[in-house]
C-alpha cells in the first residue's frame, strides 16, 4: 500500500474504530466480539482501501462492511450452540447521586435486553436508525433495502421494544423507544 493510502487508512480507523465498535456492540450485545467484529470490518476494508476512491462515503461503506461481518458471524456454526453472558462495563456518571447512576444502570441493562431480543433484521434497522442516528435513505442504503422495508422494520421493532418495556414495567416506554 502506498505511504498516502497508509496514512489515510490509519486517520479514518482512528476516527471510526469508536463508532463502530460501539454500533457493532449493539448488534451483538457483546464487547470482546463487537471489538472482533470492528477489526474484521477494519481489516476487509484495509485490503481494499486502494479500490476505495469515493472516501466521501466511507462511513456508510464500514457500517455496510460491519453489518455484513456480523451477519456471517451469525451463520457460523460453533457460534449458534454458544450462549454469552458477558459481564457489561457501564462508565458511571460521577455526577450523579448513587440512586440515579443505579437507577440509569438498570434502565441501560433493561433497553440493551430488550434491544438484543429483537429479530436481527429489526435489531439492525433500530440500531443504524435510533442508535446510529442515520436517515432512512442512508439506512436502507447499509442494509441495501427500499425506504419502505427500513420504515416498516424501524415501526416493528419500536413496537416490539415498547411492549417488551412495558412489560419489564418501565415508565414512559415510548421515552426509550422513540414515541
Amino acid at each position: 500500500m502506498r505511504r498516502h493510502d497508509e496514512e489515510s487508512f490509519r486517520e479514518f480507523a482512528a476516527a471510526q474504530a469508536r463508532p463502530l465498535r460501539r454500533t457493532a456492540f449493539l448488534l451483538c450485545g457483546d464487547w470482546h466480539l463487537a471489538e472482533d467484529l470492528m477489526q474484521n470490518s477494519m481489516i476487509k476494508m484495509y485490503r481494499s482501501w486502494h479500490r476505495l476512491e469515493r472516501h466521501a462515503e466511507l462511513g456508510p461503506y464500514a457500517r455496510r462492511v460491519l453489518l455484513r461481518t456480523w451477519l456471517d458471524e451469525r451463520r457460523k456454526p460453533w457460534r449458534r450452540s454458544e450462549q454469552s453472558l458477558p459481564t457489561l462495563p457501564d462508565t458511571p456518571d460521577v455526577t450523579a447521586g448513587p440512586e440515579a447512576v443505579a437507577e440509569h444502570t438498570a434502565m441501560r441493562h433493561v433497553v440493551r435486553g430488550a434491544v438484543l431480543a429483537l429479530p436481527p433484521r429489526q435489531r439492525a434497522v433500530v440500531v443504524l436508525r435510533y442508535f446510529d442516528d442515520l436517515s432512512v435513505a442512508q439506512t436502507a442504503g447499509v442494509l441495501g433495502c427500499s425506504e419502505g422495508n427500513v420504515k416498516s422494520q424501524a415501526a416493528r421493532g419500536l413496537r416490539t421494544l415498547r411492549g417488551r418495556l412495558a412489560e419489564e414495567g418501565v415508565p414512559a416506554a415510548g421515552k426509550w423507544c422513540g414515541a
